[in-house]
């Protein structure tokens, strides 16, 4: 039988117990508590319910303005006009009580009425209305900056001779700028 030293031994056991590699990339960490669910199902789910809010306002609104406990924000909700979507309402009632009870809550405007409700709601109750709408614009305004435009640039033909892409609105050559209308939208 073969012995080995006692050098290969600690060796091969340090290559076992080698927890933090050096050649090892380290991942970027969020800072705070991880979300419980995305933003971006909070926003989409917020959507839909603008959506379908809009469409049964008429029907849902009358109850819920006079409703004072869960099972009025219930019987709301019951009826043949808000039809199938009834059943994901009720199951937030408690919620929607809560949110229609907010002194923040719209009084007039039927449409920032609906939008207040969907936003504070998107987030199941496993956020607080409040925060559920900060997410709701936060994933909004992300969503538009996503996509813009960054830097345009124009082929022009200069009275120099030039011919070929502007260069910041003007002439590369004789530095000639190029003049908008006061009705375009590059202004």
């Amino acid at each position: 039988m073969e012995r080995t030293s006692a050098e290969v031994v600690k060796q091969k056991q340090a290559r076992k117990t080698a927890k933090i590699l050096l050649d090892n990339v380290s991942e970027k960490r969020r800072r705070g508590r991880t979300p419980k669910i995305p933003a971006s199902w909070v926003r989409g789910r917020a959507d839909n319910y603008r959506w379908i809010l809009a469409q049964i306002w008429d029907h849902v609104w009358p109850g819920l303005s006079k409703a004072g406990t869960r099972q009025d924000v219930v019987n709301s909700f019951s009826g043949t006009e808000v039809g199938g979507y009834s059943l994901e309402f009720v199951t937030l009632a408690d919620l929607i009580l809560r949110v229609v009870k907010d002194p923040k809550f719209p009084k007039h405007k039927q449409e920032a009425q609906i939008n207040f409700l969907a936003d504070s709601i998107a987030g199941y109750g496993m956020f607080t209305p409040r925060s559920s709408r900060d997410i709701c614009e936060r994933e909004r305004a992300r969503i538009k900056q996503v996509h813009c435009i960054l830097y345009y640039e124009f082929y022009i033909e200069c009275s120099c001779g030039y011919q070929g892409h502007s260069k910041n609105h003007a002439c590369p050559m004789c530095e000639a700028e190029i003049r908008f209308k006061t009705d375009s939208p590059f202004d």
